[in-house]
């Protein structure tokens, strides 16, 4: 028999409790092993329980979440509870943490225990890491997952990013990386000196701008340093010109 994922929910307001304990229930591989309502109770819970996974609320009285990651000995697995916008947590998908955004419901629980990752191998680190990056503008590297596997990318060596729907296509040394952001959203968070957007559906690194096109009516095209063509839309080519020509 599979061994049951044992989790702990820390979260100070009673109801996030309640209603997270209630969708738990309903996963007959999750055991939920107690509760913490607060940063000190939390370290204290974590390194007695050794839970394997923790659902940790960002904002908590006497210790935020990643007060909590920094003081705990223990190396559990960790999705972030938080109400946080979105823009907010962008930092935890480019560390590949999980995180609920409040309200969340039984789909998007289950979609996040899906992508959990084993606890082994730094989890909690990544976790704090993630908390550390929504402190630093711009980020210079960024961790994707790729096949079940976590792949940590240099920011300088992305060559050009790419809008697929609700994702981002991240291009880098010839392969090609899902992250579940939005450009928009992975455009806030680059160096807006390094980065530009060219089209509504790309943003490139002018490091990696290999050579300028001059098109009809005022519009460029770019060639990359890994072979492709860009358009250059007019909107975006007298912001192309004082920047980089």
């Amino acid at each position: 028999m599979t061994p049951r994922t044992r989790a702990l929910v820390v979260d100070d307001e009673p109801l996030a409790r309640k209603r997270l304990r209630e969708l738990l229930s309903e996963f007959e591989d999750i055991e939920h092993v107690g509760e913490a309502v607060d940063g000190a109770t939390a370290v204290a819970a974590i390194d007695a329980l050794r839970p394997d996974l923790v659902f940790l609320d960002v904002e908590m009285p006497e210790g935020t979440g990643l007060d909590v990651l920094n003081r705990i000995v223990h190396d559990p697995a960790v999705i972030f509870t938080t109400a946080h916008d979105k823009y907010a947590v962008s930092a935890f998908e480019l560390q590949a943490v999980d995180y609920l955004l409040k309200p969340f419901g039984k789909e998007r629980l289950e979609r996040a225990l899906e992508r959990l990752m084993p606890a082994g191998g730094g989890a909690a680190g990544r976790a704090r890491e993630a908390l550390e990056t929504m402190r630093e503008a711009p980020v210079t590297r960024i961790i994707v997952r790729d096949r079940g596997r976590l792949v940590p990318l240099t920011v300088k060596d992305i060559v050009r990013l790419e809008a697929n729907d609700d994702y981002t296509s991240v291009h880098v040394k010839g392969k090609v990386y899902l992250v579940y952001l939005t450009l928009q959203e992975f455009e806030r968070t680059l160096d807006g000196a390094k980065f530009l957007r060219v089209h509504r559906s790309h943003v490139v690194s002018l490091d990696h701008v290999a050579q300028f096109t001059p098109a009809d009516g005022g519009r460029f095209e770019l060639e990359m340093t890994d072979g492709t063509r860009l358009p250059v839309s007019r909107a975006y080519a007298k912001a192309l010109r004082e920047r980089a020509m």
